[in-house]
């Protein structure tokens, strides 16, 4: 199984200029608790809600700051054509449970998010099944 054929495709994200407030605020508004950033169409970060507890609200930031300046800048990603089996070995290899999804290596434009909550929701394999059991551990 591909990738494209789990992801939740079109996903929603945020100008780089987004304040914190804003992404928290679509956060509540899409029921998400991830959200990329662009910038001229690439990805120049990504921020989840946990990101904003600790790196925001924890720390006393002004809400309205720049997101960008607590998001988490080393993009974890997988492509739409990957393997699942293989986009979970690197998910339990990198200790996280979603990867955004890039269309290819050449181009890299966002065209997905695959989470394992997304293939869990597809798995018809036992041995798939024990891969998600593992990604999960370190929680």
């Amino acid at each position: 199984m591909k990738i494209k054929d789990v992801m939740t495709q079109r996903p929603e994200y945020l100008d780089a200029d987004a304040t914190i407030r804003e992404v928290a605020e679509r956060m509540r508004q899409n029921n998400s608790g991830f959200e990329p950033l662009v910038q001229d169409d690439k990805i120049i970060g990504t921020l989840t809600d946990r990101d904003i507890t600790i790196q925001a609200v924890a720390q006393g930031k002004d809400l309205d700051e720049k997101a960008s300046s607590i998001a988490t800048t080393e993009v974890l990603y997988t492509f739409e054509d990957a393997d699942v089996k293989d986009a979970l070995k690197n998910m339990q290899e990198q200790k996280v449970q979603r990867f955004v999804v890039l269309d290819n290596e050449s181009d890299k434009n966002l065209v997905g998010v695959v989470t394992l909550g997304d293939i869990a929701n597809q798995c018809q394999d036992d041995d798939l099944t024990r891969e998600i059991a593992n990604c999960s551990k370190h929680y």
